[in-house]
């Protein structure tokens, strides 16, 4: 039997978002063309005041569910809303923003099934303003939820997990590191294993969130651990510092030079 034909059960994609209308279409062009087909596509629009609707509504596939918020909540009670509203056997993140290699669920399901792992990140390259980075970002071979307290080593847009062992996850409304709070609810359950492949591509730009100064990603830290997590001022500070460090670490030791050979090609 071909590979691309192997039915692994449904995939769920939780997609939020916001005033995108400049880069929804790309993102949700790299989900149809993937190789692996049983997926559907869950789109929770929080009431965008662009086009995004429009251009979401403009791609005919039955596969491709919008859900559109009352009124603005955030990426947190959005992916919450997303996540109630799956169906698949297994669960993705794509953001609005980002896109993945054709052959990424194909291969991360295959890898998934070869070793029994119930929860697996791919590595990233990351464009910013429009410029590819020269390096991939990648991280430990495993993640346990110890681990994961010293640094979110896995982005959003690579993970698949499996939701019968990981269950059904739901999280505070937190504006910042809402998708770092998803996973310390998941790692409970399950570790993480990495597959050292680039499959996903992170798109930062100047209005995302994701872009702000260090003081403030300090902050956003300070309160995924002190209302996420529900931890005292203290160790919420300790925390905070100790994940600072790390984070230096990465850069260190998980991020690797191109090899323009290998993935010189982006898609």
């Amino acid at each position: 039997m071909r590979s691309e034909s192997v039915n692994y059960g449904l995939v769920s994609i939780i997609m939020p978002s916001y005033n995108t209308e400049l880069y929804i279409a790309n993102s949700i062009r790299s989900v149809i063309s993937q190789t692996y087909k049983n997926w559907e596509l869950i789109i929770i629009d929080d009431c965008s005041s662009d086009g995004t609707i429009d251009i979401i509504k403009s791609f005919n596939d039955k596969r491709i569910k919008l859900l559109v918020n009352k009124k603005n909540s955030g990426a947190a009670i959005s992916r919450n809303r997303g996540l109630k509203e799956a169906c698949g056997k297994f669960i993705a993140f794509l953001d609005s923003d980002d896109m993945w290699n054709k052959n990424k669920l194909k291969i991360q399901l295959q890898f998934m099934k070869k070793y029994d792992y119930h929860f697996t990140y791919s590595d990233y390259r990351i464009q910013k303003n429009g410029i590819w980075l020269p390096y991939i970002c990648t991280g430990p071979l495993k993640v346990n939820l110890r681990k994961l307290y010293n640094y979110c080593y896995f982005f959003t847009s690579t993970v698949i997990y499996e939701r019968e062992y990981v269950g059904l996850i739901q999280i505070e409304d937190l504006k910042k590191n809402n998708d770092y709070a998803m996973w310390f609810q998941a790692l409970r359950n399950v570790d993480a294993y990495r597959l050292p492949r680039c499959l996903s591509y992170y798109v930062k730009h100047e209005e995302s969130i994701s872009s702000g100064h260090k003081w403030k990603l300090i902050k956003w830290h300070y309160i995924l651990y002190r209302k996420g997590l529900q931890k005292g001022p203290w160790i919420s500070s300790m925390l905070t510092f100790n994940n600072l460090v790390h984070g230096i670490v990465k850069k260190v030791r998980y991020w690797r030079a191109v090899n323009e050979a290998q993935y010189g090609d982006i898609m």
